[in-house]
């Protein structure tokens, strides 16, 4: 497994991996016409622009394929303005979960948002995520709940915070 730093070149594989990523950790918690909407190919040009813009690592595996992406950048909202970090995303494809990719591609982000001198961290999950526990056994602390709407669906989202990312890793 390799961790590197994506290029725009790579916006096929983070693509596929998010619709895949999506399909399976979402079923049933978000809308299904929301999930059959997220293509391949949207995907694909959203994250031409943001591996432009924005820190976004990927893991591959052996072979070269993409299986999993992060990135992360300065926090998105001012509801806490003691976190100046966000990790944005994460994701792995299903049959590589459980392998600690998702450890590494987290500690490439924080290196990243400390060099930026981000040192507090958000992260914003759906609470119905089978998967929200990894946030928790890396040391986050549970904030807030908030109510968000995805394709009319009213879902429950926990945000998670490192007060101190200095110590984290």
């Amino acid at each position: 497994m390799n961790i590197r730093r994506a290029t725009t070149a790579d916006a096929e594989g983070v693509a596929k991996v998010q619709v895949d990523s999506w399909h399976s950790t979402y079923q049933n918690i978000v809308p299904v016409e929301y999930l059959n909407n997220m293509t391949y190919e949207s995907r694909e040009q959203k994250w031409k622009a943001i591996i432009k813009n924005q820190f976004v690592c990927l893991a591959e595996n052996v072979e070269g394929r993409v299986i999993g992406f992060a990135n992360g950048g300065p926090a998105r909202t001012t509801d806490y303005p003691e976190f100046t970090g966000e990790l944005y995303a994460i994701y792995i494809l299903n049959e590589f979960q459980g392998q600690g990719i998702g450890k590494h591609l987290f500690e490439a982000v924080i290196d990243h948002l400390k060099k930026q001198n981000m040192n507090s961290v958000l992260v914003f999950v759906l609470e119905d995520n089978r998967n929200k526990g990894f946030y928790e056994k890396l040391g986050s602390r549970k904030l807030d709940t908030l109510e968000i709407e995805i394709a009319g669906r009213l879902l429950k989202e926990s945000v998670y915070g490192w007060e101190n990312i200095s110590s984290t890793l």
